[in-house]
């Protein structure tokens, strides 16, 4: 496990690096989409960064400890990360949006001070809705120290709590609810106008292209979305500590290992510029 575990979080670093520098380093790339896909690889690092280490450390070491600070840190550092995850695939939506409905314009609608506003409220949101309920809970008494999942998940934690927290339980409900509410509902408008208009291009080969543009960002989108709705909607009675365990370990794993993979094998322009990358090299 540790061997496999190490495997996958090195090749999600160095993948995920590699396309943040590429792009930042061939000006053909400087463009609003391709910098939303530098923050998105830089988040996902952070992301798998936040639990896998501790991981690794649990397999070496067998000791299956880590401070109340930690965990704590750990936990806003996740949900903060996978927040900004999500928002960050609604804002690479309305970009792909606008580049594919208002080509002639993209650049004039989605000029420095429209990319930078939407990548800073990616973080701010997250930062707002999170602080307040880590801080009431890290002030709450707990009648236990055994935390049954991998890391320090929000769940897991708030049954080792010994007061009421009806309150804070669905405080944090309806603030998850409500974000993935309004990040379904933008990119999903934002696909519907995508759809609407590719379906009026006038050659095949236009509509297969613009398709196929796309198709990386909706893998992902899947995958985070999936995870998400799963974890918020599903019935209480059908909850399960080792299902959760497993997509947790998606989000947290699997997709910050596909994400250079994706957005690399279905983009010509990164393809063509890692292959200039290589001969220069």
């Amino acid at each position: 496990m540790f061997t496999v575990l190490l495997f996958v979080y090195v090749v999600t670093v160095v993948g995920n690096v590699f396309i943040a520098i590429l792009i930042c380093s061939d000006y053909r790339l400087h463009s609003p989409m391709y910098f939303f896909l530098v923050c998105f690889s830089i988040v996902e690092t952070i992301l798998s960064s936040s639990v896998v280490p501790k991981l690794l450390v649990i397999f070496v070491t067998e000791e299956m400890t880590i401070s109340k600070v930690g965990c704590f840190a750990q936990s806003y550092l996740y949900y903060f990360i996978s927040t900004s995850d999500l928002l960050l695939l609604t804002a690479m939506s309305i970009d792909r949006c606008i580049a594919i409905c208002f080509p002639l314009r993209y650049f004039s609608i989605m000029a420095n001070h429209m990319y930078i506003s939407l990548m800073v409220g990616c973080f701010i949101t997250p930062f707002i809705c999170l602080l307040y309920p880590i801080m009431v809970i890290a002030n709450l008494p707990f009648c236990g120290n055994v935390l049954d999942h991998f890391f320090c998940e929000s769940g897991a934690m708030l049954k080792l709590i010994c007061v009421d927290i009806s309150l804070l339980k669905l405080n944090t409900i309806l603030t998850s609810v409500l974000i993935l509410i309004g990040c379904l509902t933008i990119t999903t408008v934002s696909y519907i106008i995508i759809v609407a208009t590719v379906i009026r291009m006038p050659t095949d080969t236009g509509r297969q292209k613009t398709f196929s543009t796309c198709l990386s960002h909706l893998t992902m989108l899947s995958l985070f979305f999936g995870s998400a709705i799963f974890i918020l909607i599903r019935p209480p009675k059908e909850y399960s500590v080792e299902t959760d365990k497993v997509v947790n370990l998606v989000s947290t794993v699997i997709a910050p290992l596909l994400n250079p993979f994706v957005y690399t094998l279905r983009n010509q322009k990164v393809k063509d510029c890692i292959q200039d990358a290589v001969k220069r090299a």
